[in-house]
């Protein structure tokens, strides 16, 4: 019997198992839930001020893992597509979480900055006094 639980060898388990390696994909899936939305609004408001290829790279690269690995694992088993509402719970995966958790934030992020950015080069435009007359120095 070894210190790890288990008479394994030289190979260390975590959690009572040796091949719990899968265990690092699916930490950035449940970390997503909670601060995915944030990050993703973040990427949003990035890519309305700073036009260009990289904001817009990074806004597809930063949820890759998350969002790939939760969509393997509510698709995989292939033989789970047969079971009764299989078909629902990926529709409502898509839904919530690829849609509320990552695209939404980031269209609320985006049109927030592009809203504020806007009015506030209107507001430069017309003046201090409402009426259209720009300041005067």
């Amino acid at each position: 019997m070894s210190l790890w639980g288990g008479d394994q060898g030289a190979v260390p388990m975590m959690f009572g198992y040796g091949d719990e390696w899968w265990v690092l994909l699916v930490v950035p899936v449940f970390l997503w839930i909670p601060f995915g939305p944030l990050v993703m609004a973040g990427m949003g408001v990035w890519c309305a001020l700073r036009p260009g290829r990289w904001p817009r790279l990074w806004s597809v690269l930063l949820p890759l893992l998350p969002v790939a690995v939760s969509a393997i694992l509510v698709t995989l088993p292939a033989d789970s597509w047969g079971r009764p509402g299989h078909t629902r719970d990926v529709v409502h995966y898509v839904l919530a979480y690829v849609g509320g958790l990552t695209v939404l934030p980031w269209l609320l992020g985006h049109g927030i900055a592009r809203l504020t950015r806007a009015l506030r080069a209107r507001r430069g435009r017309t003046g201090s006094d409402r009426k259209g007359a720009p300041d005067m120095p």
